[in-house]
């Protein structure tokens, strides 16, 4: 019988706000399964950072829709750490990410960097996997590995479905959280791509994270995603990213050959109330690659591609972005003219295209001309 995600509010002591925390569900209305370990010390809650920790754009007044909230993560099925920075281990994460559910993690009262010794993944047999950091923790690839990976395509994650390209689960979430120095040069699965998180099938959004320095290849024509590489979501359903920052500084931004943040094919995206900055997409010769070019080059921050498809950007910033070839800030290919795009109460300004683009910052070949409410991209 086929599984269709659900959304259902926690029903917890002191549940009964009008907006409570969302979180996603199996048909049956169940959690993911897992064991609930014995609670170590845990620092404060998740939901409620204990320092500052500010991501996206903060003027951003884009309405967040239920199922693209954070999920209410204080009753973990699992806790990384004891309490201290020293038990906060990469060996940790993984085996925590393996098993699944919501994992927070306890690692002291002060922000901590996880150095990865190997990628993170998910297991295809997890209904969801929740990574809270609680505004405290970095996740970094040490500029070496990618950080996360989710592929329900992938058997040695587990063969689920004879349908692998259209399942409604893993659901993966990754919140209050950073990612850093994540690198995925050289990793050809799937195409490549995803420095720092690599995501086919199931479903996966991204709420007041932060990604800084990732990388992929800086080759190709149709790889992309220094912060995150999208292939196929259950029944086309997008991917959410909310109140998030990619790059947010010079020096800070990801660079891949295309999509210097954010890249897919045949897949929907929705961008609220985020930062995108200084984030490059270095390839040359486009797609397809002109002669004698290994291509790439396009969407300096956000790089899509397929046929049928969507994307939005409501209530973000958008800027000082580069692409060596098309779309400074975002490329945008429905090779059926059926896709659309919308810009609503965004701002789009100062990404430069080296080589080619249909409007300031935007290359964009699709149903309609994108569109846009409120400012429009400026040089």
């Amino acid at each position: 019988m086929r599984r269709l995600a659900l959304l259902v509010c926690l029903l917890v002591a002191g549940c009964g706000s009008a907006d409570p925390a969302s979180t996603w569900v199996d048909a049956t209305g169940t959690p993911s399964a897992g064991t609930v370990t014995a609670t170590p010390p845990v620092s404060p809650s998740p939901t409620k950072p204990a320092v500052a920790f500010t991501a996206g754009n903060p003027k951003g007044t884009a309405p967040v829709p239920a199922e693209a909230k954070a999920v209410d993560t204080r009753k973990p099925d699992r806790v990384i750490g004891t309490g201290t920075a020293a038990s906060c281990t990469s060996e940790a994460v993984v085996a925590a990410v393996a098993k699944g559910g919501v994992i927070t993690f306890a690692c002291g009262p002060d922000p901590v960097t996880i150095t990865m010794k190997s990628t993170a993944k998910v297991r295809n047999t997890s209904a969801r996997v929740v990574l809270d950091g609680g505004g405290l923790v970095t996740l970094s690839g040490g500029g070496k590995r990618r950080i996360l990976y989710q592929n329900t395509c992938d058997k040695s994650l587990v063969w689920t479905t004879s349908h692998c390209n259209d399942q409604s689960s893993p659901q993966l979430t990754v919140q209050n959280l950073t990612f850093a120095d994540g690198n995925s040069t050289g990793d050809t699965t799937e195409g490549g791509g995803g420095g720092a998180i690599f995501v086919r099938g199931g479903r996966v959004k991204v709420v007041n994270a932060k990604f800084v320095r990732n990388k992929c290849d800086s080759t190709g024509p149709d790889l992309g995603g220094a912060a995150l590489r999208v292939l196929d979501q259950y029944q086309d359903k997008p991917v959410y990213i909310v109140s998030s920052t990619f790059g947010g500084a010079t020096g800070q931004g990801g660079v891949c050959s295309n999509g210097g943040a954010l890249s897919s094919i045949g897949v929907s995206w929705v961008v609220l109330n985020s930062l995108l900055t200084h984030n490059r997409a270095i390839g040359k010769g486009a797609n397809p690659a002109r002669a004698g070019t290994p291509g790439g080059g396009s969407g300096g921050a956000i790089y899509t591609d397929g046929d049928r498809f969507t994307v939005t950007i409501a209530g973000s910033i958008v800027q000082d972005n580069r692409a060596a070839e098309g779309g400074g800030a975002v490329f945008f290919v429905s090779n059926d003219r059926t896709g659309t795009m919308t810009i609503d109460h965004s701002t789009l300004r100062r990404n430069p295209s080296d080589g080619f683009e249909t409007y300031p910052g935007i290359f964009f070949l699709g149903a309609k001309p994108p569109t846009v409410i409120g400012p429009k991209p400026a040089h």
